[in-house]
């Protein structure tokens, strides 16, 4: 039997034909392969009624209309006729009392296949296929339209919501972190702002912009074969017999040309990323800061943390020697490369970038910023929910994979979840504004 299925075209048609031959509803409800009830639901809710009288009568629906003898009830009136031949008579006469016919109130519920049809001067009923079809469909695009929220429930919503979309949190990472308050899916969130029932309105919601199509530039490399032997293939043969290396990929964010600009680092596997700011975008920058790192978390830290890194064709990391040996010339870490114009082989880490983004947006000046000011936002980044990872954010993937000990030598520290900003309110001595 189907069941929960909606009725089609075809369907209707097919009950309208049956009722015409006077079939009975357990029969129609067999052919169909339905439930009797649902036959008859259907027909009671999309019967189309009609004041329409017969052959040489006009429309009467009153008990006495068979035995009355009243006439010129209009005035004035020209007629000598009764006035129960009058389409007017019901709406004017003193002693009018309804006649409904017991057929609407009794399967069929409708006129259709009556034999007395043409002689019947009552208000009909019938069931016709394309008007059912089209009021069902209406009723059903309606019953999905509007809001189904008292204004109370509405205000109590927004005092949540819009404060928090304010700061540049997704909907995602508010509904992971409110799930006990708020009470609606995240569809009828995104309805209500489009409704603009809310303070905050589509163009807070950091996932709607648009981004401008990446210009290929030509890079000068440090070392013109540093790509043998660590092109993406070799990328992919080196991970097939080491599967258990956890992947660190490597890209640059920049500002305005020529001045400072981001190096970000970001571990695949807990979507953490880390940035460093630099003043220039050159190899010896980048260098410097694996140096930096390589001391700061010591040989065995650093090489559990990036054993295998993932770069792009860049001339930063042009020098592929200098970041994957330390000075005693020990490995300590292997570097590849993407191939030419494929940022989507490494695309953990772009997709990060439209975090970054939230806060310094391209082609905006990094100058003014300092290391402390792009530690900040990191912290916010990295404490910012992924559905990704189960709706965690990467500072607890980090914590439960390394251990916090290692987040506290990088400097690193966890936002509380409603105190997560997306924007560059966190930079107010920079031009944002607290909230």
């Amino acid at each position: 039997m189907a069941l929960h299925k909606h009725l089609s075209l075809e369907e209707r048609f097919f009950i309208a034909k049956k009722l015409d031959s006077n079939a009975p509803f357990k029969s129609i409800a067999l052919e169909l392969d339905r439930d009797c009830t649902t036959i008859s639901k259907e027909i009671r809710a999309h019967k189309i009624f009609r004041k329409t009288g017969a052959h040489g009568r006009a429309f009467n629906n009153c008990t006495l209309r068979v035995r009355c003898d009243r006439r010129r009830l209009c005035s004035p009136c020209n007629s000598r006729r009764y006035c129960w031949s009058c389409k007017k008579c019901t709406s004017v006469c003193p002693d009018f009392v309804e006649e409904k016919c017991s057929r609407l109130s009794r399967p069929p519920y409708v006129c259709n296949g009556c034999p007395d049809l043409k002689k019947c001067t009552l208000e009909k009923c019938f069931y016709q296929a394309v008007y059912a079809d089209e009021e069902y469909h209406t009723t059903l695009r309606e019953s999905r339209e509007g809001i189904a929220l008292s204004e109370a429930e509405v205000q109590r919503l927004d005092s949540i919501l819009s404060p928090l979309i304010k700061k540049g949190q997704s909907l995602n990472h508010i509904l992971a972190n409110n799930r006990d308050s708020i009470t609606v899916s995240r569809s009828t969130i995104y309805r209500l702002i489009n409704y603009n029932i809310f303070n905050a309105r589509n163009i807070d919601l950091p996932r709607k912009v648009r981004y401008s199509k990446r210009k290929v530039r030509v890079h000068a490399k440090v070392d013109k074969k540093c790509r043998i032997g660590r092109t993406y293939e070799d990328f992919l043969l080196f991970m097939q017999e080491h599967p258990h290396l956890p992947v660190t990929q490597l890209d640059s964010v920049e500002g305005k040309k020529g001045g400072k600009v981001l190096l970000t680092i970001h571990l695949v596997k807990a979507e953490f990323m880390l940035a460093f700011l630099r003043e220039a975008n050159n190899s010896q920058s980048v260098i410097d800061i694996f140096e930096k790192l390589y001391l700061e978390l010591r040989p065995d830290r650093f090489s559990k943390l990036m054993p295998v890194l993932l770069a792009d064709n860049g001339t930063e990391f042009s020098n592929p020697s200098a970041i994957e040996l330390d000075r005693q010339q020990n490995l300590r870490t292997h570097l590849f490369y993407c191939d030419p114009s494929a940022p989507y082989q490494k695309g953990s880490a772009e997709r990060n970038h439209e975090f970054i983004r939230c806060f310094l947006p391209k082609g905006s000046s990094l100058d003014s910023y300092t290391q402390g000011d792009i530690s900040i936002m990191m912290d916010h980044i990295n404490s910012y929910c992924r559905e990704s990872l189960g709706n965690k954010t990467p500072y607890e993937m980090m914590a439960f994979l390394y251990g916090k000990d290692l987040l506290d030598l990088l400097g690193c520290h966890r936002i509380a979840p409603n105190e997560v900003t997306m924007n560059p309110s966190v930079f107010p001595d920079k031009g944002g504004t607290k909230e």
